[in-house]
């Protein structure tokens, strides 16, 4: 397809992704790993989705400085004025607000897009589709969001409630949204669907660049004043000298708070159905959902497990700054190919569920319905009579819980800071 007129695409990569340590790292996170085993990483997933629709030229990445030279890496095709390297984490919405203004002094007032490095999606014609109808949503004054149509209960998402269709001809799916719905318990979540107007929240968000601006600056004055104060000088020598100033005085705040919820609730954002497969990766329980639908691939000859690389990390996978190539799981067990070892990920016994990174063997898993083993460490995880267990062994770190506690892990990661053991996370 050609891309959208005057379409144009961000990619927040940011976060560390705390709740799939030890595998996602301060240094390795999750964005710049190939976790769904088809040898592209996540944020060359999104590429490759988003190139079709804008054209690489009009692909943003907005990102921290410790990520900048990885993503360069991985994606050859980013224009370097395209890099947005902000000057520190401030959450979604000033990364976002600072790439539209920045948009918007070079471009003018087009169509923006923007899109999360870590997701998976599966069903390009459907994602398009939805980014088509979420454009025509924006061209009409919209902010518009793509809302995954549910197939199960989850209470790992937020919720969108539609409501009332937007009344466009050539799209007649699109919908206002009511308001957000905060993560629910199984309970709730099983009340949405049988309701049947509801949607999970893919922070997916498409809109024209001064409708969002003109949003952010009747809603956060301050914030948009410092946005707009580093955007104009961003092209300028002038571009450290005011992020420095002005980047840690605006407040950290997620689009969707500062946005989406209270521009909802005034009538002014749109919904489209993304009618594909999703998956925001966001834990082990997610990662366990996608080893379970992959094929299972058994390794050529047995090998010997590649050697970790310094400082204590597994190249491609978690901790490693020195991997050359793509950062990713199958990039690590391509590089260590002499080994004879090809990645498995897929199904095990009794409904277990593995997936073998950077040449490790796979595991052995016994008497353990449910369970998820994730071997990144080079050695052998066997597992027996351990029901719905999590073990994920990198060569620094190893991780055991239970699937019903995968949400925690981002509260262990915290404890472990505070214990002092940031050098393994």
């Amino acid at each position: 397809m050609s891309p959208l007129p005057e379409f144009y695409a961000v990619v927040p990569a940011g976060g560390a992704g705390k709740r799939l340590w030890p595998l996602s790292r301060t240094s390795r996170p999750k964005f710049l790993l190939d976790l769904g085993g088809d040898g592209r990483t996540l944020i060359q997933q999104a590429w490759d989705r988003l190139e079709p629709l804008a054209g690489a030229a009009r692909i943003e990445v907005v990102t921290g400085a410790g990520h900048a030279a990885a993503v360069v890496q991985q994606l050859d095709r980013l224009a370097p004025s395209n890099l947005i390297v902000e000057p520190g984490p401030r959450d979604s919405m000033p990364a976002i607000a600072l790439a539209a203004a920045i948009t918007r002094r070079r471009h003018g007032d087009v169509v923006l897009g923007s899109f999360a490095a870590d997701h998976i999606i599966h069903g390009q014609d459907g994602f398009a589709a939805a980014v088509e109808g979420a454009y025509l949503a924006a061209q009409e004054g919209f902010i518009a969001t793509i809302g995954i149509v549910p197939d199960g209960p989850s209470t790992a998402y937020g919720y969108i409630q539609t409501g009332p269709p937007l009344g466009l001809v050539e799209a007649p799916q699109i919908a206002l949204v009511a308001r957000f719905q905060e993560k629910p318990d199984r309970a709730t979540a099983e009340t949405y669907l049988a309701h049947g107007g509801y949607r999970w929240n893919a922070g997916m968000f498409v809109f024209k660049v001064n409708v969002m601006l003109d949003q952010l600056k009747l809603l956060h004055p301050a914030l948009a004043d410092g946005i707009g104060r580093l955007a104009a000088v961003w092209d300028t020598e002038e571009r450290d000298r005011v992020a420095a100033e002005v980047w840690p005085k605006l407040s950290p705040i997620a689009f969707d708070h500062a946005i989406a919820e209270p521009v909802a609730a005034r009538g002014g954002l749109a919904t489209v159905p993304g009618e594909f497969e999703w998956s925001d990766v966001g834990d082990f329980a997610s990662l366990a959902e996608l080893a379970e639908l992959a094929e299972p691939v058994e390794p050529t000859e047995p090998g010997e497990p590649s050697e970790p690389c310094e400082p204590a990390g597994l190249a491609g996978v978690a901790g490693c700054s020195g991997a050359a190539g793509p950062a990713s799981a199958q990039g690590a067990a391509r590089a260590s190919s002499a080994a004879g070892r090809r990645d498995i990920v897929g199904g095990g016994d009794q409904g277990a569920r593995q997936m073998v990174l950077g040449g490790s063997p796979p595991p052995v898993i016994e008497g353990s319905p449910g369970a998820l083993a994730v071997a990144a460490g080079g050695r052998l995880v066997a597992m027996l009579g351990v029901p719905n267990v999590v073990v994920v062994d990198t060569p620094d770190a190893v991780l055991v819980t239970s699937l019903d506690r995968v949400q925690e892990v981002k509260g262990l990661v915290e404890s472990l800071e505070r214990r002092g053991q940031s050098q393994r996370l």
